[in-house]
């Protein structure tokens, strides 16, 4: 079985290079606003952060996956707040459907509810 793996963009690249790299590149504001980890706001460094990465995988994994998107195929960064959903508008909002609503009036259906006196 052979040990290359040409398509893995990881591959022989150390988490420390990973840390590394992003610091140099982006900085740590940048990479705790990309990344929202403690490790990245609260006292910054290397050390702390590869300790912290190496004994959570889901962090691990933010981070390599933001390696390989912004280092590695060199896509630009957004702000945090570009990449949250952009909200629909509601359908009563919509200008088709106001345009095929009809206003509501109290007269609406009265006959079915009025009463012999």
């Amino acid at each position: 079985m052979s040990t290359e793996q040409p398509r893995n963009p990881l591959h022989g690249v150390k988490l420390e290079q990973i840390v590394t790299d992003l610091v140099d590149t982006f900085g740590w504001d940048v990479l705790a606003e990309q990344v929202n980890l403690n490790c990245f706001r609260a006292n910054p460094s290397v050390r702390s952060s590869l300790k912290f990465l190496r004994k959570t995988q889901w962090a691990r994994d933010k981070v390599e996956s933001l390696y390989v998107y912004a280092i590695v195929r060199g896509k630009p960064l957004k702000p945090q707040h570009e990449y949250q959903a952009q909200t629909r508008p509601s359908a009563s909002t919509t200008p088709t459907t106001q345009a095929l609503k009809k206003p509501k009036s109290a007269a609406t259906n009265s006959h079915i509810w009025k009463t012999s006196s």
